[in-house]
């Protein structure tokens, strides 16, 4: 049985028509580190960059608490605590290493590390958010929300995390963000020119469907491939050949060929 509330959470591509999104269950108390790996799953992102959730620690918590205060007695009651610090203004929480001391943009902000930080001490109540971040590069960006906060102990552990419902294939690595993944569209669809062709070259594929959504796929994937990106961010372990079958979809072509 789950014996841990369940978050339930709404994640959105940021910047990108038609909407992508997700609606998904979590335990309250998996790492935030394992819930990138879950949105880099169910998003369809390689966990071959950098990640990190930003977090407005200040914004989402005075929000709550004006539900039962007034502003002003709210600042009253919490002068002289930290939580209106201007550190707590915003959580950065990524994998910490050694880097993440030395090429810090913000000193005003609180740096947390993601394999040590729980969901349950980053979001509290419904409605809190934050953004999740992957390839500076290509600047990928996913706001999440917290849905709602479920108490359901019939429902058994092993069936999180699970997908509920959702829109849109997902992104394409390396591809330039959301504007080259706009194009990208643009051209399998028109399935024609020059580009289309340097495109299907490069993706291995000659149909490509952005809006496809495979809910029962996606939920295969996610009993397995966040422990594949954990070996790979956590212990620097290079993915094993079953491991690339799983991420490649090797046995969705062994299905369609039988």
């Amino acid at each position: 049985m789950a014996s841990q509330p369940i978050y339930q959470f709404y994640a959105e591509l940021c910047d990108y028509k038609p909407k992508m999104w997700r609606r998904f269950q979590v335990a309250n108390n998996i790492t935030m580190a394992k819930l990138g790996y879950i949105l880099m799953t169910i998003f369809e992102m390689k966990a071959s960059h950098l990640f990190c959730f930003d977090v407005p620690f200040e914004e989402n918590f005075k929000k709550e608490m004006t539900k039962k205060f007034s502003e002003k007695d709210l600042i009253r009651a919490l002068e002289g605590t930290s939580y209106l610090s201007p550190i707590n203004n915003n959580w950065h929480i990524e994998i910490l290493t050694e880097e993440s001391y030395e090429y810090r943009d913000n000193e005003n902000e609180k740096l947390m590390d993601a394999v040590e930080t729980t969901v349950k001490n980053v979001l509290n109540y419904p409605d809190d958010y934050m953004t999740f971040r992957y390839d500076y590069g290509d600047n990928w960006q996913v706001t999440v929300v917290l849905d709602k906060i479920i108490v359901d102990k019939k429902l058994p552990g092993k069936e999180l995390p699970r997908v509920l419902e959702g829109e849109g294939f997902g992104i394409i690595e390396d591809c330039g963000g959301t504007s080259g993944l706009e194009d990208i569209a643009k051209t399998f669809k028109k399935k024609k020119g020059k580009q289309y062709e340097e495109y299907c070259d490069w993706l291995g594929c000659v149909d490509l469907d952005l809006l496809e959504f495979d809910i029962d796929d996606m939920n295969f994937r996610l009993k397995k491939i966040p422990r594949i990106f954990a070996d790979a961010y956590e212990l620097g372990l290079e993915p094993t050949k079953r491991s690339l079958d799983l991420l490649e979809r090797k046995y969705r072509r062994t299905t369609e060929q039988i």
